[in-house]
């Protein structure tokens, strides 16, 4: 096995115990950097010889018995929306060519702070504005679409040009591209991890999380990011928290509501068929399965949209309106809808939101986790702008992969994704698991008993 193909977790342990080396790690990711992203496009910037000092540091750093935690020495890519003082934060945009970020982000401070080594800026669907990420091809079919808008992140994850990455998630966009290239994608809770130094897509629904090769990877990962940080005025005030979560796979005891609504409706069969097999599997673990209906179903879409596009048009107004020409197509005509978006129809959204969320704490006292499907269908090829349902129904894709995702972002819950296997052209597909807020301790500990009792899952192989 070669360095690069490491989880986050047995790299560490590599690096502790002396048997690998930060440089060696590094060196390994660069190379493989090299190798497969002429055929991924997963990057927008190669930091090569920053990641070669910084691992340099590392290696100094552990020879004098100075180490920083479990993510000293590993290669990490942040999203292009993440800021990284004297870099270039694009987010992906030819409005953002000219921009460099004047300091560190929030999220890339604590994470170099812990050790990690930043190897390159990924790529994002423009602005976040969308779920399949163009310039970036799918791990497993570059004939495919990478899932959006963190699809350079889940693309480097999952091909080993990256041992963990960050991604946002407004409507889906860690979920969707970790479930399209079968790699862990986690949403915290509204709040735990900081955005300062983030461009937003959306204020009232973007997050922050990791997208990583395993669960426990997940963990370390939040560790490092979560508290509190008064620049982001949706911060949470908490102590700092442990979320590793531990090696048992015993869930006696533990409730996990499978959805008798909405999770199942239109969704391909193959994914379905591998998702109910993932929850009798936990079933299988000692948990209790306890069918569940979604409330609200019929407003969830609406109120995604209602609250996003108008939030995203007032972010983009000034440069809307001076240079509309600088962005591309499908995020400009979104734009310039959120615009024509009237004060009633936003005021709507809102209480359409607060009503989920009472709706939603209810029913998560009665489970301690839903699990459902992460997208409703596998990685569409690139330039599928619908998809057809047996019923005849026509969705766009865009539609399709944040139907099952939103429900997380207007409620504030967190919620994991974990690969539940393939369909039979060898396209991953993802188990959801959502929890109450501040669950995050407790869906770790369910997808990492899920994932631990799994065949084990090799990382991508890039033809």
């Amino acid at each position: 096995m070669q360095p690069y193909e490491l989880s986050l977790t047995a790299a560490a342990d590599a690096i502790r115990s002396r048997r690998l080396s930060p440089v060696e790690l590094v060196d390994s990711v660069l190379d493989r950097i090299e190798q497969v992203e002429p055929d991924l496009g997963a990057y927008v910037t190669v930091a090569a010889e920053q990641a070669r000092r910084a691992a340099r540091e590392a290696e100094r750093e552990a020879a004098q018995g100075r180490y920083r935690g479990p993510l000293h020495g590993i290669p990490m890519g942040l999203k292009d929306l993440i800021d990284v003082a004297g870099m270039a934060t694009t987010a992906s945009s030819r409005v953002r060519t000219d921009h460099r970020a004047p300091a560190d982000s929030t999220v890339a401070a604590r994470l170099t702070g812990a050790g990690a080594v930043l190897v390159g800026k990924t790529h994002t669907h423009e602005f976040a504005f969308g779920l399949t990420t163009p310039q970036t091809r799918n791990a497993r079919d570059h004939g495919r679409v990478a899932g959006g808008s963190s699809g350079g992140s889940a693309v480097a994850v999952a091909s080993g040009a990256a041992t963990f990455a960050l991604g946002t998630d407004t409507g889906g966009s860690i979920r969707v591209p970790a479930a399209l290239n079968g790699v862990v994608g986690l949403k915290p809770t509204y709040g735990l991890v900081p955005r300062h130094g983030v461009t937003s897509l959306s204020w009232s629904l973007d997050h922050v999380g990791p997208i990583t090769r395993t669960v426990g990877d997940a963990a370390l990962v939040l560790t490092a990011l979560a508290g509190h940080d008064p620049r982001d005025p949706a911060s949470l005030s908490l102590p700092a928290e442990d979320y590793r979560p531990g090696t048992g796979t015993d869930l006696t005891g533990l409730r996990v509501g499978v959805p008798r609504t909405y999770y199942f409706d239109h969704v391909d069969p193959q994914v379905e068929t591998a998702v109910r097999h993932a929850v009798e599997h936990l079933e299988d673990l000692g948990a209790r399965l306890v069918e569940v209906d979604i409330p609200m179903t019929r407003y969830i879409q609406a109120t995604q949209w209602g609250l996003m596009v108008p939030e995203a048009a007032a972010y983009h107004e000034r440069t809307l309106r001076t240079a509309p020409e600088l962005y591309g197509a499908d995020v400009r005509i979104l734009l310039e809808a959120g615009e024509l978006m009237s004060a009633g129809d936003y005021l709507r959204a809102q209480r359409a939101r607060t009503m989920m969320r009472e709706e939603w704490a209810g029913l998560l006292e009665t489970v301690d986790v839903i699990a459902a499907p992460t997208v409703p269908t596998t990685a569409v090829r690139a330039g599928q702008e619908t998809v057809t349902w047996s019923d005849g129904t026509v969705e766009s894709v865009s539609d399709a992969y944040v139907r099952l995702s939103a429900p997380a972002n207007i409620t504030g819950v967190p919620a994991l994704t974990v690969p539940a296997g393939q369909d039979t052209e060898g396209l991953p597909i993802g188990l959801q698991l959502l929890g109450r807020p501040l669950g995050e301790r407790t869906l770790l500990r369910v997808g990492h008993a899920y994932e631990q009792t799994q065949p084990t899952r090799e990382l991508t192989t890039v033809s």
